[in-house]
């Protein structure tokens, strides 16, 4: 049976998020944004925009849905401020390699962490073809859920936008 992204696609940034919190997959789709207010997703977003002033192709909106960083020739870039979430920076950029795959357009990815000025070419394989389909599977049945995923406590919740609506009964 052919896989149909239609019934599947969504945003990068959820994407993103499955490989971080489910919860934080969750309560995004469900519209509740806690990242407005986080001084360090500021911070990010301004280093963000100053990244790469040469490239001209930046921030491109794909089908009213996804916002790839770069289109640089034969590349995708995405650009990350560390690369303290490697398999959720990854998968991000494989999801947006996959989903151009399927309007005819291959391209390799690069993942550009700015503070550590590196970087990471990433090429889509069947591999990870059949992962991201099953990714999208899961992430579709997160968000239908009527009740979030339970609270898991994760080594990086304390700089999550979200902590603070997670953990605030424990306090």
């Amino acid at each position: 049976m052919e896989f149909q992204l239609d019934k599947f696609k969504t945003q990068g940034t959820k994407v993103n998020y499955y490989f971080i919190c489910k919860r934080k997959l969750w309560l995004f789709s469900k519209g509740i944004s806690m990242e407005d207010n986080s001084d360090r997703v500021l911070s990010g977003k301004l280093i963000h925009e100053d990244a790469y002033p040469r490239m001209k192709k930046r921030e491109r909106l794909i089908d009213d849905l996804l916002r790839v960083d770069i289109l640089d020739g034969e590349y995708v870039r995405e650009i990350k401020i560390s690369s303290k979430m490697p398999l959720s920076d990854k998968m991000q950029l494989i999801y947006y390699l996959f989903y151009l795959k399927q309007l005819g357009i291959n391209k390799k990815g690069l993942l550009n962490y700015v503070k550590e000025k590196k970087q990471e070419e990433i090429e889509l394989t069947e591999e990870m073809e059949e992962k991201i389909k099953e990714v999208l599977i899961d992430i579709k049945n997160i968000v239908q859920s009527e009740v979030p995923p339970k609270l898991k406590r994760l080594p990086y919740c304390t700089k999550c936008a979200y902590y603070e609506f997670c953990f605030a009964r424990e306090e």
